[in-house]
């Protein structure tokens, strides 16, 4: 990681001074406000815990490498060979004491009440979890007709899982997306806004973007608005975020794009308090990938509840190989889902979310996957045969 520091009159001055000497992945890890202007302190190939473990050393006025401070804390893990084996064996006995139990139960349910067991079996298949399958499996009423208790079951999921009108698009208001890296904020910003520009005009729509870390983020929202004759402000702070609402307070949609970070990330806390500072008024939808995992979502969706969530917004539909983990997780959270994005055209991948073609598109996904399942089955099953076939 090779951090250094700018300094210039203005913080637009500054940004552009690292986007030509570190290039559009740089990390802008701090902006002070200084004598004469501003400071930038912007990395290239940014670690955070290289950058935690480096805490204490100072930060060059040139390119240079970031060594850990001598006094840095350690922390030594027992590797002795005999204590790890036994940690492996436990680990391995406990899992297959689990699978065996878990198959014996399964078992017991499939001699019971097969039809139950048919039920939640479709349900884990389309990834959803565990817990709400049972639920929305006892709420379907009993009978011998799979196919009838089925369809009742995704009436179930579909009831359970909330959407929200298109309130953004019909009313405009300030609105924010905030969300992990790489699940598609900024081109959902400018899907929204050509939606509404397209209804309603371009005099009437603003962006924001309180990205300060990431130079190519600036970059790709600044572009989006070239190209619909948009305004855009960069707020770096709160005082800045409440300037720029004030000088768009005439517009009927103001867009606010904020960082990409991770759940983990220690400036999660610091975007949050940033987009508070925007006032009751702003309200933030939560950007969720399709593409992520289960657990991901889940612990996308807890990370970013303290932003008084409007809802959410799923992305990358048309990369999904699975939708029901993602559905669990917004049916758990009673997250709303606003509008779902299947590809990346602007404006045409961007839908009013549909309770009723979210579980279609998840019963579609899983039999996909089925069908792929078993043809590679039967391509590696081929060879078996041919191979049996010449020895006979």
């Amino acid at each position: 990681m090779r951090i250094k520091r700018f300094f210039a009159p203005n913080i637009r001055q500054a940004i552009r001074m690292v986007r030509e000497e570190q290039g559009p992945d740089a990390v802008i890890l701090s902006n002070t406000k200084v004598e004469g202007g501003v400071e930038i302190i912007a990395a290239v190939d940014y670690d955070e815990a290289l950058l935690q473990r480096a805490e204490g050393a100072s930060v060059p006025s040139t390119s240079a490498a970031h060594k850990p401070a001598a006094g840095a804390a350690r922390i030594e893990w027992s590797q002795e060979p005999a204590l790890v084996e036994m940690r492996r064996e436990m680990k391995s006995l406990r899992g297959l004491l689990e699978q065996q139990l878990s198959s014996l139960a399964w078992g017991d349910l499939a001699r019971r009440n097969p039809i139950r067991a048919r039920l939640l079996h479709s349900l884990r298949d389309m990834g959803i979890g565990p817990a709400l399958a049972r639920q929305i499996a006892n709420e379907a009423a009993q009978t011998n007709d799979y196919e009838a208790a089925w369809r009742q079951v995704l009436a179930i999921l579909a009831h359970r899982l909330q959407v929200t009108s298109d309130v953004v698009l019909d009313h405009g208001g300030v609105v924010a997306l905030i969300g992990p890296t790489g699940v598609g904020k900024t081109t959902t910003i400018a899907k929204l806004a050509a939606r509404f520009v397209l209804r309603h005009g371009a005099r009437h729509v603003a962006l924001v973007t309180t990205d300060s870390y990431r130079i190519g983020a600036h970059e790709q929202l600044r572009t989006y608005a070239r190209i619909l004759g948009l305004p855009v402000r960069l707020a770096a702070n709160g005082e800045e975020l409440r300037a720029a609402l004030a000088a768009f307070s005439d517009k009927r949609l103001i867009l606010v794009d904020s960082a990409g970070m991770s759940q983990r990330d220690l400036r999660l806390s610091e975007q949050l308090a940033l987009l508070a500072d925007g006032g009751e008024r702003l309200g933030t939808y939560l950007v969720l990938s399709a593409a992520s995992q289960m657990s991901g979502a889940l612990e996308a969706a807890r990370a970013f509840h303290g932003a008084r969530l409007r809802g959410c917004i799923i992305t990358k539909v048309d990369e999904a190989i699975s939708l029901g983990g993602l559905l669990s997780v917004v049916i758990q959270q009673k997250l709303p889902v606003a509008y779902v994005s299947d590809g990346q055209r602007v404006p045409e991948d961007l839908a009013v979310a549909r309770a009723h073609s979210l579980v279609s598109t998840a019963v579609t996904l899983a039999a996909r996957a089925a069908h792929m399942l078993r043809s590679t089955d039967q391509t590696i099953e081929s060879p078996r045969r041919v191979a049996t076939d010449a020895c006979v």
